[in-house]
């Protein structure tokens, strides 16, 4: 499974996050981004978070005024299905590794873009056409360079008694 990076986005707090043409991400996330409510959002385990152009177009259509960076991702990516997307899989995006490591619960604050976008963006059962609409939190295993148009991948799984233990 493999697509690309749309654009990234960061912003001081809160949403939307504006694009950025180069990121430099490390184990906290990407340099120059912050969360307005750092008690829920950031962290190393909620360094990145993942939302497809897909997703929000899909958005679109059902009428919320959603573009990337509306829902405060740190990446929009394309041609990558994240209904796909388990917790633990790993992803190389540019020169970074990430790795998924929560399903987005969407906030109120998203109440701002319009109430009742939380029921369009959450599901918790895989397999259900709104699991992952609202991103995936991931950590960082490798820090590195990203930029839009970088592929996004997922990688080969470790089955190494190792790797399952970090899980």
């Amino acid at each position: 499974m493999r697509g690309l990076i749309h654009q990234i986005n960061i912003s001081r707090g809160g949403i939307p996050k504006r694009p950025i043409t180069e990121a430099h991400v490390t184990s906290e996330g990407i340099e120059g981004d912050s969360w307005a409510n750092p008690r829920f959002h950031g962290g190393p385990k909620q360094a990145i978070l993942l939302i497809s152009l897909e997703n929000l177009e899909l958005l679109k259509e059902l009428g919320y005024p959603v573009y990337p960076g509306a829902l405060g991702e740190n990446l929009t990516t394309t041609g990558i299905d994240l209904r796909s997307v388990r917790l633990g899989d790993v992803l190389h995006a540019g020169e970074a590794v990430l790795q998924i490591t929560k399903l987005r619960q969407p906030c109120h604050t998203l109440d701002s873009i319009r109430k009742g976008i939380q029921t369009q963006l959450y599901d918790k059962k895989p397999g259900s056409p709104r699991w992952g609409r609202g991103g995936f939190y991931a950590s960082v295993k490798q820090p590195g360079v990203i930029s839009p148009g970088d592929i996004i991948a997922l990688a080969d799984h470790d089955v190494s008694p190792q790797a399952w233990s970090e899980r």
